[in-house]
């Protein structure tokens, strides 16, 4: 999980250089850290010989700098599992939905999961409280109201504090196993559609999300009948992307979802136009067949094969000993490969 994240936030590994035409692409499997540094150096001249404006280099530059140092925390807890929590930063702790994130958050360190969150107040506060200081990650904000640092995670090491709300965004996404969704304002619903969007078109690694409401409470029912009555009923999602997300008003079934999750699968990568699933155990001949005759249709040529790893993938020593699932992915159709991953943890 961690691996393929850490080197790929965007899965499809093959893109034009420079924004370059689509059409050509280049191999980048065998670049070394030192070619990729010496690329980043050579865009920073460009920059300068394509006579950049002072404002758009110091944007780059911050954020570079910002990317940087989040990567630099994070390295330290490579490995370790994590859930993304968003929700309202003008939740009580009072209410009902404070209390909900605390037991979230306490429930999932029980089953070895770190928790990020914004680091602010509110239900970003309660997750923290929930899964206490060391194992919290805060990724926060600079602005001028409502976001200062809980008193849970302030001053710790694992506390990173941003300018830009797209760099935060990614990291909250790049190295996240899951996201919990609680109810929220704008920032929530921005940052839920951003990541079914990333997770719908490809551009993110496959993790659930789960809309975790109050015993009882209506906001994400009343929000996924919008998806279904308007997104849905009108063509504007397929059928399929439903299986992208959950809803839940029980703690303990969020956190079931997230485990089931990775009962079998493992991780993704793309290898030479091939999708490869890695998963913690083989899977039987007969769920083989299964999965020949229910999800060919996201298999435009060849078939789904059971392979070792693969030479490509040399550079992941600690996933060598996992067996692989490979097919040629039509790289459309993420609802349905959330779908055969949920079959694969199945059978």
């Amino acid at each position: 999980m961690d691996s393929e994240k850490s080197e790929n936030p965007e899965i499809p590994l093959e893109i034009p250089p420079y924004g370059g035409n689509p059409k050509r692409r280049r191999d980048t499997s065998n670049y070394s850290v030192e070619d990729f540094a010496r690329e980043i150096k050579e865009t920073a001249d460009k920059l300068v010989s394509d006579g950049a404006n002072r404002g758009d280099i110091k944007l780059i530059s911050s954020a570079l700098k910002e990317l940087r140092y989040c990567f630099k925390v994070f390295n330290n807890y490579k490995g370790r599992p994590k859930v993304t929590i968003f929700g309202s930063a003008r939740t009580k702790p009072q209410e009902k939905l404070y209390k909900v994130a605390v037991d979230f958050g306490r429930e999932i360190v029980k089953a070895g999961y770190m928790v990020i969150t914004g680091a602010a107040s509110g239900i970003m506060e309660a997750g923290h409280e929930g899964a206490e200081r060391e194992m919290s990650i805060g990724v926060n904000i600079q602005l001028p109201f409502e976001q200062f640092a809980n008193p849970i995670i302030l001053g710790d090491q694992k506390l990173m504090t941003m300018k830009y709300f797209f760099t935060r965004k990614l990291m909250f996404v790049k190295e996240t196993d899951a996201v919990v969704l609680f109810p929220g304002g704008f920032g929530t619903h921005d940052e839920g559609f951003e990541v079914l969007t990333l997770i719908q078109t490809g551009k993110s690694h496959m993790f659930p999300v789960v809309c975790l409401d109050e015993p009882g409470g209506t906001y994400w029912k009343l929000w996924d009948n919008f998806i279904r009555e308007e997104l849905l009923a009108k063509k504007m999602i397929s059928p399929a992307d439903l299986s992208l997300y959950s809803v839940t008003d029980d703690v303990n079934e969020a956190v079931r979802e997230i485990q089931t999750f990775y009962r079998v699968y493992h991780s993704m990568r793309y290898v030479r136009g091939e999708l490869v699933l890695r998963l913690k155990q083989s899977i039987s001949p007969s769920t083989l067949e299964d999965i020949r005759a229910e999800y060919a249709d996201i298999c435009p040529s060849g078939n789904f094969e059971l392979t070792k790893a693969l030479p490509a993938e040399a550079n992941e020593p600690a996933l060598a000993d996992l067996p692989r699932l490979k097919f040629k992915f039509d790289r459309r159709a993420h609802g349905r490969l959330r779908q055969l991953i949920n079959h694969i943890n199945r059978a």
